[in-house]
């Protein structure tokens, strides 16, 4: 599986990574009255938000080749990157109408990002053990 995301980086992780980080933004930037009502836990929808941020940040600096330091550490910067990034969100929250930055929100971002590294690196040593 890294050999075929490796040579098709661009197309199935750069390019989705990059647009995927803008929709995030542009969801996080909506008034709290114009948000869809769904059947879903708020707190499960940031996991999954942030997972889904994580996996492609984690593949895109395993992917890699201009930055040795990150691709070495891709897992720990995805971490960092996800955290502070899920910390500025919930900031940047609180100044659109009807939204609220609230710590547990913050907390279910880090699980997401956690859980997004964590299955990366399954899906490497899975791959790393099939060579």
């Amino acid at each position: 599986m890294l050999k075929f995301l490796e040579r098709n980086k661009l197309r199935l992780v750069y390019l989705p990574l990059i647009i995927y980080w803008i929709v995030l933004f542009v969801a996080t930037s909506i008034p709290g009255e114009e948000l869809p009502s769904l059947d879903i836990s708020d707190k499960m929808i940031h996991v999954a938000a942030y997972f889904i941020l994580a996996v492609l940040l984690n593949f895109t600096l395993l992917l890699q080749n201009k930055y040795p330091y990150a691709k070495l550490r891709a897992y720990y910067l995805t971490i960092i990157i996800g955290v502070v990034y899920g910390a500025l969100d919930e900031l940047h929250q609180m100044f659109i109408p009807g939204r609220f930055a609230e710590f547990l929100d913050w907390i279910a971002n880090v699980v997401g990002v956690l859980l997004g590294v964590f299955v990366v690196k399954m899906i490497v040593k899975q791959s790393i053990k099939s060579l």
